[in-house]
């Protein structure tokens, strides 16, 4: 992907702000989400440590709120989003929200507390990220030593019909480049985790 000194990929800034911003206008999570978010949340079986704290990166959008819940009833759930959605005025909850009575917290990505974490869980947003491998740091320093984190992302091969159609129609780009898995997994090791399953 590159020569390692940068993990940066050509991303439109601002429509990378704008994305999030939309999601989060929407009623409920995209369909796709909320399905490779159920899928994810099957594999956590496998893991022997419960959490005692879940964060749950762009929480909004990934729709594994509830199944991490389900999973893990006694841990502390942290909810984090980024800045352009914490920005956005958003109407009070009613007193009888169920949003009101949980014990999780909702952060900004630039205030998540170091050291804590047991799971990291992040669905369906690496591939909006302009520089995962700096994010893949700011993870390492919110999971607990013996913590782990779970992502999903789109790859390369994902919409390459799209790709192709643009290109036979002579236009531009579809969309930004998405990162092969074996380079997200150099990006993991280079940032401290160890044994990156993808």
């Amino acid at each position: 992907m590159n020569d390692g000194s940068t993990t940066a990929r050509a991303i439109d800034r601002a429509a990378l702000r704008r994305w999030p911003q939309r999601q989060a206008l929407a009623p409920e999570p995209p369909w796709l989400h909320g399905e490779v978010a159920r899928r994810m949340a099957e594999r956590l079986q496998i893991m022997k440590r419960v959490p005692t704290v879940v964060i749950d990166w762009w929480s909004r959008s990934g729709g594994g709120g509830e199944l991490l819940r389900a999973a893990y009833p006694k841990a502390q759930q942290l909810r984090v989003e980024p800045a352009a959605v914490m920005q956005r005025p958003k109407a009070a909850s009613p007193w009888w929200s169920a949003q009101r009575w949980r014990a999780d917290h909702l952060l900004a990505e630039s205030s998540v507390p170091d050291g804590q974490a047991q799971l990291l869980w992040a669905n369906m947003m690496l591939h909006a990220v302009a520089d995962p491998g700096a994010l893949f740091a700011q993870w390492r320093k919110a999971l607990s030593m013996e913590g782990f984190v779970m992502f999903s992302t789109l790859g390369p091969d994902t919409l390459r019909t799209l790709r192709q159609t643009y290109r036979d129609a002579g236009r531009g780009v579809a969309h930004a480049p998405f990162v092969d898995m074996h380079d997200l997994g150099d990006m993991l090791l280079r940032a401290g985790f160890a044994h990156p399953v993808t």
